[in-house]
């Protein structure tokens, strides 16, 4: 039985020369609490060693994804592979275990004493790996460290969109928390004060006034000019005299305030948020937040999974995100399947009329997709080819709408002078000739 072992120097196959231990053995750190004892127990088979720092990084990289390069596959076809028998190896990933049992047809073992075998492994490595010093050892492996984390780091973009999915997905939470507050503090306060939601309609304004003013027969001492301009405080101070609201107690009035000021307090803490989520859509994707605004950019971002997955959809994908329920229901119902999903709620579709908002949101889906993949594999991010395509579609939705009549082209002209080059134009049309007297109506005259 062999056991791969990945190194910075390069890769190593050591064998087992005590198989019945393994089976048998609970603990495996006492065959390798000393050079001796682990040279004992296991011994080098193979071992191929990396020409250079290049050479490592795309034999690491390629393991940590579960696969393996040419020179891997010819490593251990040679060395565990022969005309009479066929060695057996013991990995400590499962992923690249299954893809060698797949890929090389090499019988695979993992497991936890799989895991344990490869850490005393690793214990002694300094022992078992002959030619390499400590001190050798140690700076291949501060500069491998380096390099996989300069390859993760240019290649996962996938964290900077995950504080965009986040984001995005708490914002929504917020808004639906939020509305449900808002909602059970003013059917609690109306019942003290049930004209104060016909006047104030905002729920942060709402839940301000109802903490300055508390019961309604505090109007006199409470200043509101500083929550709602004078006209409205005018309005509240009438109504509170003529209101057939209940009285409450103090309690009560405690636990109301306390649910207003979670309403204010959330509503600020959304503002903030909503403010993070404008600064880091425009620098992650800056011509898609000006062609479709920063919250739909978000949210199409954080249903795709990411910025990279949703520049490989097609323009047809991105028109009916999020509406997938309504499409697979009208797909089994056998139904006309939706126009439109996260992208209905763009400004564009918006102002459009009711009979053109399939058009717009076909066009803006097209060039959305456009816009995406230049945010995400384009240099420059300046977002002017954002800037560019909402003029032409704001300009298009005019031209749709009617707003712009287009002239005659030049071909229709000519065509149309082709055919009719040969007519005369007649003589105008005398309405005289429609009616004439007989001789009769004469000789009554």
């Amino acid at each position: 039985m062999l056991v791969l072992f990945e190194t910075p120097a390069g890769l190593a196959l050591f064998k087992v020369m005590k198989e019945g231990k393994i089976k048998k053995a609970d603990d495996f750190f006492k065959y390798f609490e000393t050079p001796e004892k682990a040279s004992k127990f296991v011994q080098m088979h193979a071992f191929k060693k990396f020409k250079d720092t290049k050479e490592a990084l795309k034999t690491v990289t390629k393991l940590l994804e579960g696969k393996l390069t040419k020179k891997v596959k010819k490593f251990l076809k040679e060395n565990c592979i022969t005309d009479e028998v066929q060695e057996k190896i013991m990995c400590f990933d499962k992923e690249l275990a299954s893809v060698i049992q797949k890929k090389l047809g090499i019988e695979c073992e993992t497991g936890t004493k799989c895991r344990e075998l490869i850490r005393g492994i690793r214990y002694q490595m300094s022992g078992l790996l002959e030619g390499l010093s400590d001190k050798e050892m140690t700076s291949m492996s501060l500069g491998l460290a380096h390099s996989v984390s300069r390859y993760k780091l240019k290649f996962t973009t996938d964290k900077v969109d995950t504080m965009i999915v986040q984001a995005v997905s708490l914002l929504t939470d917020m808004d639906k928390e939020l509305n449900n507050y808002a909602m059970r503090l003013k059917e609690w306060y109306s019942w003290h004060f049930p004209e104060l939601e016909k006047i104030v309609n905002d729920n942060d304004t709402f839940a301000k006034v109802v903490l300055a003013l508390g019961r309604r027969n505090n109007i006199n001492n409470v200043d509101l000019s500083d929550v709602v301009p004078e006209e409205v405080a005018d309005d509240i101070k009438k109504a509170c005299e003529i209101s057939f609201g209940t009285e409450i107690l103090e309690e009560d009035e405690i636990n109301i305030k306390a649910l207003a000021s979670q309403v204010v307090e959330i509503t600020e803490y959304r503002a903030t948020l909503n403010e993070y989520l404008t600064s880091r859509m425009q620098a992650i994707a800056p011509n898609m937040t000006t062609l479709i605004g920063e919250l739909v950019a978000a949210k199409l971002i954080a249903h795709a999974g990411s910025l990279i997955n949703l520049a490989k959809l097609p323009a047809s994908t991105i028109q009916i995100l999020g509406a997938e329920k309504a499409l697979f229901r009208a797909m089994k119902t056998k139904k006309n399947t939706p126009k439109y999903g996260l992208i209905y709620n763009a400004s564009l579709v918006g102002q459009a009329q009711p009979k053109f908002k399939g058009r717009i949101a076909r066009t803006l889906a097209a060039k959305t997709s456009l816009c995406v993949r230049y945010d995400a594999l384009g240099e420059d991010q300046d977002g002017s080819l954002g800037t560019k395509t909402k003029a032409f579609l704001d300009h298009r939705l005019e031209s749709m709408e009617g707003d712009f009549v287009k002239s005659i082209s030049k071909p229709a002209t000519k065509k149309f002078q082709q055919y009719h080059a040969g007519e005369k134009r007649g003589n105008e049309y005398n309405q005289d000739e429609d009616f004439k007297p007989n001789k009769r109506a004469k000789n009554m005259e």
